[in-house]
């Protein structure tokens, strides 16, 4: 306690821009909104939840002439970027260039630190580096396509096939049949299915295990970690079916005990960051590790450059403390004088999504019942207000997030009020956190 009254006697109230739309947005906003050390607090673009708790401002995450006009008018001075689109196209660039906007800070790594996300290939090159395990791989593009379709026969099923850049969490393929992966490579690569992120693509190992997902927050030079999370990508209950952005998360991760972590702290997290200061990129921000569990032994999947979503859902309502006075710290480069307590109960994440998802899906479907709802929080995902009425506007719709004692208190509340809320072509796994009972 004697640690974080230090912290506050050295921060001021503040306004403050939260970038993005999603529900990890809105947890971050719901989150920052209670803290003493916020002044103002706005989200751009938001959605109909964080209109709840901030002021929603018109302007899209990636247009930054826009955003730098806000942050001059509104005197913001701390801005949260919540998705990595901003971030990989160089956002902290712009701000640390732009002369009326140098005494900004920003929790986001520049565009070189992120390419840990922004290019598969440069993370996977990343990790051989520093000696960070991982799957063993090989990376093509249009130019040795075909040496890539024969490396694919060398291989053993199930293949794993990743699109180089961003594709919105879809552009990852794990693929049973030998024919269809060739296929898949060939139309990732010569037919461009996920546009330019697909001009390479990384073949690599597949890894027998369970999932799981690290949350480093650093200063670039110091770090703390958050709580640990798994989440459930596949559309389908047994995790079938496509990729998705997530369908809902659960903390704390049983099998994630102090051993384990141990070893992701020694093994992965430390030789990341000391990595990242070797090639001199100044890392200030959030550093998603997506690992795998292997027999007790920790690999990573990939690196993503900013906090998970749904994984946020069930990791921010964990947090005890001023979140606000954590992230002002690590922009400030003083983390190593914070400290911020957990919450031991469980958190699920059940999210709710529109019908077609991840494919194909209509919008602007009114949703009903989220007054009813209790004991759980609703953080909108894809919702708007049309006309004083909230309706569908994305493919992810809202996450049901519910605190308890144990998992199974937790998530019989989420699910009463999955079953609470409607809106036509409702759609939600109902095996969430089946795998770590």
């Amino acid at each position: 306690m004697a640690e974080t009254l230090i912290l506050l006697q050295h921060s001021e109230i503040m306004n403050i821009l939260i970038l993005g739309s999603g529900g990890r947005e809105h947890a971050f906003a719901c989150k920052i909104a209670q803290s003493p050390l916020c002044s103002a607090l706005f989200v751009a673009p938001g959605n109909a939840g964080t209109t709840e708790v901030a002021q929603n401002i018109a302007i899209e995450a990636t247009d930054f002439d826009k955003l730098a006009d806000f942050i001059k008018e509104n005197q913001i001075e701390l801005v949260i970027v919540g998705p990595e689109a901003p971030l990989v196209a160089g956002f902290v660039d712009f701000v640390r260039k732009h002369a009326a906007l140098s005494h900004v800070r920003v929790v986001g790594p520049d565009k070189a630190g992120a390419a840990l996300e922004g290019s598969k290939d440069f993370a996977k090159q990343f990790m051989m580096r520093y000696g960070i395990p991982t799957a063993t791989y090989r990376s093509f593009n249009h130019n040795n396509l075909q040496e890539g379709i024969a490396y694919l026969a060398t291989q053993q099923a199930p293949y794993v096939l990743k699109a180089d850049g961003l594709a919105a969490g879809k552009g990852v393929l794990i693929i049973n049949d030998l024919a269809e992966a060739q296929a898949a490579l060939r139309e990732m690569i010569a037919e461009a299915k996920f546009g330019a992120a697909s001009a390479t693509v990384v073949i690599e190992q597949f890894l027998q295990g369970i999932e799981l997902s690290v949350f480093v927050l650093t200063d670039g030079k110091d770090y703390c970690l958050l709580p640990a999370a798994k989440d459930y990508k596949r559309v389908g209950e047994g995790d079938t079916g496509l990729n998705t952005g997530g369908m809902g998360a659960v903390s704390p991760v049983p099998f994630a005990d102090e051993v384990f972590m141990k070893k992701v702290e020694e093994r992965i997290v430390q030789p990341t960051l000391k990595g990242l200061q070797k090639e001199g990129i100044d890392y200030v921000g959030f550093i998603f590790i997506g690992l795998m569990n292997v027999g007790g032994e920790p690999y990573v999947i990939e690196y993503n450059v900013r906090m998970g979503d749904p994984e946020t859902e069930v990791v921010i309502p964990r947090i005890k403390s001023d979140l606000l006075m954590l992230l002002d710290a690590a922009a400030n480069r003083r983390l190593s004088q914070v400290t911020f307590d957990i919450d031991p109960r469980t958190a699920v994440t059940v999210m709710l999504v529109s019908g077609g998802y991840p494919e194909a899906f209509a919008k602007g479907k009114v949703i009903n019942g989220l007054a009813e709802i209790t004991n759980v929080t609703a953080y909108h995902a894809g919702t708007a207000k049309k006309d004083d009425v909230i309706v569908t506007a994305g493919g992810r719709v809202i996450a049901l997030t519910a605190l308890a004692d144990t998992m199974e208190e937790a998530l019989q509340l989420a699910y009463r009020a999955a079953e609470t809320i409607n809106y036509e072509g409702k759609y939600y796994r109902r095996d969430i956190g089946r795998d770590l009972r």
